[in-house]
């Protein structure tokens, strides 16, 4: 088997090594050949984004031999070198403020200026040191120069906290990109790459010919691996996984699937994330790798301190110009900060528009697990209620079930939460009271967390059931009432009787059937039924 190129980003690095590469240059010579010279694309972290433009990079310094039997080695591409700026703005110190960031930036130039061998003449104000690389590197070559800008955001959204600071970050980096427009002639090639998406507002506002191709359809699948990409590439490692798993490869795939597909950037085609899919097949593991990589600390505070929870962001509709123009990450509304980082990714809507939601098992259990933790009065470790958990869902004790709820209901701020609760009700048009969506909002962030299927609100033939859970073959559909000066026995019981009035079970075979009523004031399950 090929070597993965897990931790490599250097697209010549990966050719020489004879590393594993999912051919994409059909797409990069489609964006290269054109008549536009000047191009954005946003994405998540950790979906290939520096990989991109190490391509790109490699393509016009003309090494056609990396290239050799890729699908642009059969194209009419020149392979003409060119002189190439290459910026990575992951590389600017922030710790230091506006300040840091100013000098930061004027040291990677003048260090881009040293590989050129160019004299900046002693200047320090990195937008005037920039302007002078393009226009020197063109004379020197005789050939316009090749810009690429790698996390262009990067700068700014480390103060995605701080918007007085962002601003003042952003409003730097404004006057230092400005030159690319300004020196259009001395430039054949301009590639930018970020997390947040374009903003003609925001940095962008003096480059406006910049072709954005983040929900461009013909380069929806640029970034991250197609499902035929995975079968193809990486049919080896799927044997040997399936193997050493127990099963068949097509249900891994389907596992593969379930957990690590599901990102969508142009509303219609999905790929899987290509730094879990690297990482599963390192070591053959269903884990959550992506968000422990793209810092989970930040969500967690920025989930903790908006008071929001999973379900209020499941089919969030949002309008197509939305999609195009989220507005700036650090100081819009909760939505954008979360699909712009690529917590959310988007779906097919009505009509034009489009609705937002999880990509996927990995990032829904993921953010569930946070948000449980932000919901309750536990200070960290799912442990000590996910073990009798499991235990119940397995040997499908009801007993147990209800009594792990219980410690589970006995933890939660809500009161903190009512907020997020309006808002989801209102969004969805669900007829349900502020207390029992937060019940089953915690419910649902809790079983999420712990990697359990679940689903709230399923639609059926008569009626949409609370709650369906399944795990290990068993699966459980529950429906609950909120008592407040009610009969918790009453309620249980009507709740019982509507799952088998309304054939909540009917898809399931031998499912098991709770009614259940959660006594408000005491904040417990009041009663239980069995069915």
């Amino acid at each position: 088997m090929k070597p993965l190129p897990t931790g490599l980003q250097v697209f010549e690095n990966i050719r020489k090594k004879g590393a594993l590469y999912v051919d994409k240059t059909d797409m990069v010579y489609e964006i290269v050949s054109g008549a536009r010279m000047q191009f954005f694309l946003s994405r998540p972290r950790r979906f290939g984004k520096s990989l991109l433009c190490w391509t790109l990079d490699a393509l016009f310094s003309g090494k056609k031999e990396l290239f050799e039997g890729l699908a642009i080695s059969k194209t009419d591409w020149e392979w003409e070198s060119y002189p190439v700026i290459h910026l990575d703005m992951s590389k600017v110190n922030t710790t230091d403020g506006s300040a840091g960031v100013k000098k930061s930036l004027a040291d990677q130039t003048g260090d881009i200026a040293d590989t050129h061998g160019l004299d900046l003449r002693g200047e320090t104000e990195p937008g005037r040191m920039l302007e002078l690389i393009i226009i020197k590197t063109a004379k020197k070559y005789g050939k316009p120069a090749v810009v690429i800008v790698d996390e262009y955001d990067k700068p700014f959204l480390d103060f995605y906290n701080k918007p007085p600071m962002a601003q003042e970050v952003r409003d730097i980096m404004r006057s230092y990109y400005s030159q690319f427009k300004a020196n259009e002639p001395s430039m054949r090639f301009l590639f930018m790459t970020g997390i947040s998406k374009f903003t003609k507002a925001g940095v962008f506002s003096t480059l406006n010919n910049l072709n954005d191709i983040s929900l461009d359809e013909k380069f929806g699948t640029l970034l991250g691996y197609t499902e035929e990409e995975l079968v193809d590439y990486f049919s080896e490692y799927l044997e040997s996984g399936a193997k050493k798993l127990n099963m068949s490869p097509d249900e891994l795939v389907e596992k593969l699937r379930a957990n690590y597909n599901g990102f969508c950037f142009d509303g219609t085609q999905t790929v899987y994330c290509p730094f879990s899919v690297l990482n599963f097949f390192g070591n053959y593991r269903l884990l959550n790798y992506w968000i422990d990589s793209a810092n989970p600390k930040i969500i967690a505070d920025f989930m903790k301190d908006k008071r929001l929870t999973v379900e209020q962001f499941r089919e969030f509709p949002i309008s197509m110009d939305f999609a195009f123009r989220p507005g700036e990450i650090e100081s819009s509304p909760p939505e954008s900060f979360l699909y712009q980082a690529g917590y959310l990714t988007i779906r097919k809507g009505a009509g034009n528009d489009f609705k937002l939601d999880y990509p996927n098992a990995e990032v829904l259990n993921s953010m569930s697990e946070l948000v449980y933790k932000n919901m309750t009065q536990r200070d960290g470790n799912f442990l000590d209620l996910r073990s009798p958990l499991v235990r119940a869902l397995e040997n499908g004790n009801c007993e147990l079930f209800i009594e792990t709820l219980n410690r589970l209901l006995s933890s939660i701020l809500y009161d903190d939460y009512n907020n997020a609760a309006k808002q989801a009700i209102a969004q969805t048009g669900i007829k349900i009271t502020t207390q029992e969506w937060l019940y089953r909002s915690t419910i649902l962030a809790f079983l999420h967390g712990c990697d359990v299927l679940a689903f709230g609100e399923m639609h059926g033939s008569k009626g949409r059931s609370d709650l369906i859970v399944s795990y290990a073959g068993t699966t459980f559909v529950i429906e609950f009432k909120v008592a407040r000066n009610d009969d918790c026995d009453t309620l249980a019981a009507e709740a019982l009787k509507q799952i088998s009035g309304k054939q909540y079970a009917a898809p399931y075979a031998n499912a098991k059937k709770i009614g259940l009523a959660i006594d408000d004031k005491m904040r417990q399950v009041g009663a239980w039924v069995e069915g």
